[in-house]
């Protein structure tokens, strides 16, 4: 049996373009993330975890990640097993833990996000189209 045409429509086009556009990023920075020892997923959550923004309980990490509990554990126990971040007692609710950045994991992180941006196909677009772009994703996550 013959594989189905993924670029048969518009949307099924969009799709495998985002995909195949993330797949070719993950594959382009695999040096720096083997030099951190980081899995796709493993960097997923680093790069989910905003040092410009309050630090996420499990729960929101996990819903962000679009995970359930155990994988985020166990994403996060590798993290923390390599001092990129550490799990503390959230300030307004003492029952819950989030998970903040080391120092470490700040260098890391930005190491990581750098290279993402170096590397993406997306730089080979303008400005202009990167507006556009990032515009039509936006509204579609929205909708």
């Amino acid at each position: 049996m013959a594989a189905p045409d993924l670029t048969a429509s518009p949307l099924a086009a969009a799709v495998v373009a985002v995909y195949d556009t993330w797949m070719r990023t993950v594959d382009l920075i695999e040096p720096v993330l083997a030099a951190h020892r980081l899995t796709t997923a493993t960097f997923q959550a680093l790069w989910a975890i905003s040092p410009d923004e309050d630090p996420p309980s499990m729960k929101a990490l996990a819903e962000r990640l679009y995970c359930n509990a155990p994988n985020l554990t166990f994403m996060t126990n590798q993290l923390a097993d390599r001092g990129l971040v550490e799990r503390v007692v959230d300030p307004s609710d003492r029952r819950s833990r989030v998970l903040v950045l080391t120092a470490k994991g700040r260098e890391v992180r930005d190491e990581v996000v750098k290279a993402v941006m170096a590397k993406t196909p997306l730089g080979a677009l303008s400005e202009a189209e990167l507006h556009q772009l990032s515009g039509l994703l936006t509204r579609a996550l929205h909708r």
